[in-house]
């Protein structure tokens, strides 16, 4: 697979803990967002595309059901938000806020 955080793919993404692997997901799905707000498809498109991958990257060292069960709903959340028919009827504002609660609590806790 060709990762674009190319360091985090070799090992630095397991040292995080679980509050700052979701912090840098709701960054790049901020961008994601913030280039779709702008109607810049391709850029949305390639900040999604990291935000997934630093998902399938969490998925990976994922300890615990109750994680794997969040992270998968996340995942098929914002795959449905930004590519599907949305069909959660999620909103910018509401993914945005799910991702606020993880940057404060890692900020707090670093």
């Amino acid at each position: 697979m060709n990762y674009q955080h190319k360091d985090l793919a070799a090992g630095r993404w397991s040292q995080l803990s679980f509050l700052e692997q979701m912090a840098n997901i709701g960054s790049e799905v901020e961008r994601a967002l913030k280039w779709r707000a702008k109607n810049n498809a391709a850029y949305c498109q390639q900040a999604f595309e990291r935000s997934l991958e630093l998902i399938d990257l969490t998925l990976g060292s994922v300890k615990g059901f109750s994680r794997l069960k969040e992270l998968t709903r996340l995942r098929e959340t914002i795959v449905d938000y930004f590519f599907g028919a949305n069909q959660f009827l999620s909103t910018a504002e509401a993914i945005s806020r799910y991702f606020l609660s993880f940057a404060y609590a890692a900020r707090r806790h670093h």
